[in-house]
């Protein structure tokens, strides 16, 4: 009876954590009133929480360095709101079917809490681990600032789970992610003259180049499948009357574990060609995942859980440890318009992250 008594108080307070969350405005970058809401929030809980920037952490008891430490994280900021809400998105919206309506609340204000309210069980339990909480910002933007700036000043951490919406089912691999920046030369000349090279043209050669990369990556992620690359913007030209010297590209690649970012960058700027230069915005961001052996992966397989490899990325991608994505709610609802969260979906949340971390070995 006191551990149902303790599950509907964790529920409760996770529910109104999470309302007061998608009343503030979080966009990424712009997180201040919601950490500064969380920290508060955390206080008054007396789990003595820790600030840096934006990012909010706290460490359950008395920190061993003997044992291993987990972590436990998701995102306090959001996207910009999508068009076509039909309700205020800021304005947390409880419908009749037990639906929690708002910006953020699938991604990933529900695995905020969850991970919380199971942290709040967790550290009062005896556990052979030490076990920390952390809610990050610029998760949307994979800013510096975020969680690349808070990790150095925590504990070694020697696994962590993601809070991100997967529908409570274990994503054990992450694609990573390189956008490149293409730069396609060609020769100015007079469009009326038979004269210039046009660098549209060179262009399309290599965007077909791209399109079929596929061919040239030897190797396959056995749980990623093939490395993703898609070339999703193109300027050129500056008159109509002038063959254009210059175009410029934008590729979208995703990569996976079969080869490092820099492997993959070199493989596609030899498919591009000489008349192609790949520039990366940034190579920091990796693929991710942990052993399918793991204690934490065959736990979730005992609960009934289904491990996959995602396609999307997440804070995972900046973690040089092992780690594993779970959390309430689905993927295909987040960034949308008309945002929600169905309430059970937390309460199945924190009971899972629960019956996976209490008692569990890590090593």
């Amino acid at each position: 009876m006191l551990y149902f008594c303790i599950m509907d108080e964790l529920y409760y307070d996770a529910i109104d954590l999470l309302k007061r969350m998608i009343s503030i405005p979080s966009p990424s970058r712009k997180e201040g009133e919601a950490a500064d809401l969380l920290e508060s929030q955390l206080a008054a809980w007396g789990l003595r929480p820790v600030r840096h920037g934006n990012n909010v952490w706290c460490v359950a008891g008395e920190y061993d360095a003997g044992k291993p430490t987990l972590l436990l994280n998701s995102h306090i900021d959001t996207v910009r709101p999508a068009d076509g809400w039909t309700i205020d998105p800021y304005t947390p919206v409880e419908s009749d079917d037990e639906r929690i309506y708002g910006l953020g609340s699938n991604d990933a204000g529900a695995s905020v809490v969850s991970l919380l309210a199971a942290y709040r069980y967790l550290a009062d339990q005896e556990r052979e681990y030490n076990i920390i909480f952390l809610a990050s910002c610029e998760e949307e933007v994979s800013g510096k600032g975020g969680i690349e700036a808070a990790l150095p000043l925590l504990p070694y951490i020697d696994v962590a789970i993601v809070g991100e919406p997967t529908a409570m089912q274990p994503a054990i691999a992450e694609k990573g992610l390189m956008v490149l920046d293409g730069t396609v030369t060609g020769v100015a000349g007079h469009a009326a003259r038979d004269e210039g090279e046009n660098a549209i043209y060179n262009a399309i050669a290599v965007i077909e180049s791209l399109r079929n990369a596929a061919t040239i990556f030897g190797r396959q992620s056995s749980l990623l499948g093939p490395v993703k690359v898609s070339v999703t913007q193109i300027e050129a030209g500056r008159q109509h009357n002038v063959v254009p010297d210059v175009c410029h590209i934008v590729v979208d690649v995703r990569t996976t574990d079969a080869y490092s970012n820099v492997e993959t960058l070199g493989l596609l700027q030899q498919a591009a060609g000489d008349k192609c230069t790949l520039v990366p915005r940034s190579t920091r961001l990796n693929p991710s995942g942990i052993d399918p052996n793991h204690p934490l992966v065959r736990r979730l397989e005992i609960l009934g859980k289904q491990a996959f490899g995602s396609p999307t990325l997440s804070d995972q991608a900046l973690m040089p440890f092992p780690s594993l994505k779970i959390g309430p709610g689905d993927s295909a609802r987040s960034h949308t318009a008309d945002e929600y969260i169905e309430k059970w979906e937390i309460r199945d949340a924190i009971q899972t992250y629960i019956a996976l971390l209490d008692g569990c070995h890590l090593d």
